[in-house]
């Protein structure tokens, strides 16, 4: 966690910028346009946030650029985009852990995921599946690795990118359900939790479908289970979590564009096309359903209800398992 930057964000003072005229909502944009990712590279919100960006710099006369600028789980992205000039350029593409599920894990959000940004469109979504390593779990399929948990009980562990994370909630309601003891050990990141379960520092973790489909079809990862309602045309042979006896565990991540606040309608409407159309792209389609990832390029409206809801939804979670921010 990057605390010291986090602190400096916290004691920044919020200076409003002026409300732009109409020659300047027009001449949008006017300098480079930034991508916030709220992560590291490699992650699902690094992944989409750069096709965006790449899409929608053929459309504009500036520059797009994806910009990495992790910590606090998400929050020093979300307050620097709570804090940039409400003019169209400054972006986030961002998780359900930093639009959804901070807010219902922890009290003190210094940053509020509804009030404080303009939504433009809810991206992708994808299921988690439950994967394990190979050598450190030696458990060819959900019984099995029932079986080696119960056996094991309270020496396992599972890797998240961070505290508030889809994976960390996930597992956290699967340990609920399932009454099993295993250990949360957090990384900075989807793509360093990946990394320490193929190290065998892991013997499982949950990960974004998205980001690890190709792990699994190489045989580097085992997939166990997946999280959505049905069984998914990227691993047809991984039944859901239904199927292994677990019924109401249906869990989508998902990632989504927002702009700051108060950015002006016309220029809001601009970014809703252009994110839309990037994402609607047949290329772009291609990519992401071949790495897991379903396409939605919802409109800004829609979104904003399906964020409000997902608020909602991950609020009685956090109630029932008892959850708490580490």
């Amino acid at each position: 966690m990057q605390v010291t930057r986090r602190g400096a964000i916290l004691a920044a003072p919020f200076i409003a910028a002026p409300a732009l005229s109409r020659a300047q909502e027009a001449a949008w944009p006017t300098r480079p346009v930034t991508m916030l990712v709220p992560f590291v590279a490699g992650g699902p919100s690094d992944i989409v946030a750069r096709l965006i960006a790449t899409r929608m710099a053929g459309m504009v006369s500036q520059p797009v650029v994806a910009e990495n600028r992790p910590g606090a789980n998400g929050a020093v992205a979300a307050q620097a985009l709570a804090r940039a000039a409400p003019d169209g350029h400054t972006l986030l593409t961002g998780s359900i852990g930093v639009f959804a599920i901070n807010a219902a894990l922890r009290p003190n959000l210094p940053y509020d995921p509804v009030r404080d940004f303009a939504p433009v469109t809810l991206a992708v979504t994808t299921p988690n599946v439950l994967i394990a390593n190979p050598t450190a779990m030696p458990a060819r399929d959900f019984n099995g690795m029932m079986e080696w948990l119960r056996a094991n009980s309270g020496r396992a562990s599972y890797s998240t990118s961070g505290v508030g994370s889809s994976e960390h909630m996930t597992m956290e309601l699967f340990k609920l359900r399932t009454r099993s003891d295993i250990q949360h050990v957090p990384y900075q990141g989807g793509a360093a939790a990946a990394t320490a379960l193929l190290a065998g520092d892991v013997q499982m973790t949950f990960q974004n479908l998205g980001t690890v489909a190709a792990h699994i079809q190489a045989g580097r990862m085992r997939a166990l289970m997946v999280t959505s309602a049905e069984r998914h045309p990227t691993i047809p042979d991984v039944p859901t979590a239904r199927e292994c006896g677990l019924d109401d565990f249906v869990v989508t991540s998902w990632q989504a564009v927002m702009a700051p606040a108060a950015v002006p309608a016309p220029v809001l409407a601009r970014l809703e096309t252009m994110c839309r159309e990037s994402l609607r792209h047949p290329e772009s389609v291609q990519r992401l359903n071949g790495i897991g990832f379903d396409v939605v390029a919802s409109s800004a409206a829609d979104y904003r209800r399906f964020q409000e809801a997902e608020i909602g939804r991950w609020r009685e979670v956090v109630r029932a398992a008892n959850i708490r921010a580490e």
